[in-house]
């Protein structure tokens, strides 16, 4: 993974590149005060302050030059990711004393790449952005760290993707922060998580089910539960996909990436909390036996499920986890990540989660973190009304809704089914994906409504350094 730090450094005066942040509406303002050098290299360069565009402004001698970058009027974390793109190798300083705040991020992400599978990757120019605002530094670069986690372990190809890669990941995640990680996998999971098993069971032998568990810090402190859908490729089961449905299924395990991200910020940051972060993770595969359409499983809760459709598998894994979760000690707080319906993208398109909450004040203080850093997610209800989508003739609870309507709604009032009374809860359907390349945001893997969880913990528990 790319090393963000020595792109975000302290500004120790360094000599440095200085660079011009310039709005459409200030354009005008801004060049009347650049010496005729510097306005002809902006005519000519046709810089008018558009947001992304970059222009080299010259000076009295050939190494002498500055930089300027069209940013936005109120101000995004991406509004310098088209510089860090654009730019020549260096250091850069804002201009006036300004501080990067928000945009650091997207300079930083700007400059990822990943090119595990590229034989002959080409040495990427560092351009480092230099900040006043020392106490800034480390967590920009976690996040940014957090974001690309994300982003690697969705556009990894399932082959590379599988449940093992995933407890990899997570065991590696857990040494590097002293905490422990607890892996259920294969037959064990007959004994307390049989819909996990049930999903996972006719995938290849070195890609067997299993629930994976990260715990990390003080039992003394407020206990949060982080779940994330890892289903590391969908097949659609029995009820199979079609070859389109299935050309991006090995994002599906997008929820867990979430998890696995949220769960590293937690203790590269020290949140004064106690963790537990747990990932289903299995494939969706078919053999002789895939659990079929018609069969009723018995969850870990008790709750006996008719398998209306087995391409309805995310909600089912997830459905132990959440149990789990909210066993001895309930957590003060949950929240699970799932790349879980199509339907969520026909209403909300890829950029925005679909967030569902049995906590009024959870809701509120998500949607505000989202505004805040720019991250952001729209709320849809948990309507008690649409149960009746879910009932069964033979069971306690069809995993898939009738009559073809409010899928997302559906699969959360599943969802919530599964979490124990008084357990503060949210839903984040995410899409984990971008499907058109942006300046910081190429085509593929993303980080969606991650950034606004952070804030919103950060925001409930404090930060502990």
């Amino acid at each position: 993974m790319t090393d963000f730090a020595p792109l975000f450094i302290a500004d120790r005066q360094q000599l440095a590149t200085i660079l011009y942040t310039v709005t459409k509406s200030g354009f005008e303002a801004w060049l009347k005060d650049l010496p005729q050098r510097a306005r002809t290299a902006v005519s000519v360069a046709r810089f008018k302050g558009e947001v992304g565009s970059v222009v080299i402004l010259p000076g009295d001698k050939i190494d002498e030059w500055n930089a300027a970058a069209g940013v936005s009027e109120d101000g995004s974390p991406w509004d310098l990711a088209a510089a860090a793109q654009k730019l020549p190798e260096g250091l850069y300083r804002l201009a006036a004393g300004r501080q990067p705040n928000e945009a650091a991020l997207g300079w930083l992400l700007a400059q990822h790449r990943f090119d595990a599978y590229r034989s002959s990757p080409k040495p990427e120019p560092m351009r480092t952005l230099l900040t006043s605002d020392v106490a800034a530094i480390d967590e920009t670069v976690a996040l940014a760290g957090a974001v690309a986690l994300v982003r690697e372990l969705v556009d990894t190809p399932s082959a590379d993707m599988g449940p093992a890669e995933l407890q990899a990941a997570a065991e590696a995640l857990a040494a590097a922060h002293d905490g422990t990680c607890r892996v259920t996998r294969g037959e064990a999971l007959l004994k307390g998580f049989p819909m996990i098993h049930a999903v996972g069971r006719a995938a290849a032998r070195h890609r067997e089910p299993r629930l994976i568990e990260i715990e990390w810090g003080e039992p003394s402190h407020p206990r949060i539960a982080i779940v994330g859908k890892g289903v590391c490729f969908d097949s659609g089961g029995l009820d199979i996909k079609p070859a389109s449905g299935m050309l991006l299924m090995k994002k599906d395990m997008g929820g867990a990436a979430h998890a696995l991200a949220l769960a590293r910020l937690v203790m590269e940051m020290r949140l004064p909390v106690r963790l537990h972060m747990l990932v289903p993770a299995v494939e969706n595969a078919i053999s002789a036996d895939a659990f079929r359409p018609g069969d009723v499983l018995k969850s870990r809760q008790g709750l006996h499920v008719e398998i209306g459709n087995t391409d309805a598998e995310g909600r089912l894994v997830l459905a132990d986890a959440l149990t789990l979760a909210c066993e001895e000690t309930p957590p003060a707080l949950l929240i699970d990540f799932a790349t879980l319906t199509g339907a969520a993208r026909v209403a909300l398109g890829p950029d925005l989660p679909a967030l569902f909450a049995n906590d009024d004040a959870l809701a509120e203080d998500l949607l505000a973190a989202g505004r805040t850093v720019q991250d952001p997610m729209w709320r849809l209800p948990l309507w008690p009304a649409y149960n009746d989508m879910l009932k069964s003739d033979l069971a306690d609870i069809n995993n898939a809704g009738s009559g073809g309507f409010a899928g997302s709604i559906t699969a959360a009032l599943f969802l919530e089914r599964f979490v124990a009374k008084g357990v503060a809860w949210a839903h984040l359907d995410t899409f984990a994906w971008s499907p058109a390349g942006k300046p910081g945001r190429p085509k593929g893997g993303e980080a969606l409504g991650l950034r606004a969880a952070w804030a919103m913990l950060k925001e409930r528990f404090g930060t502990v350094r």
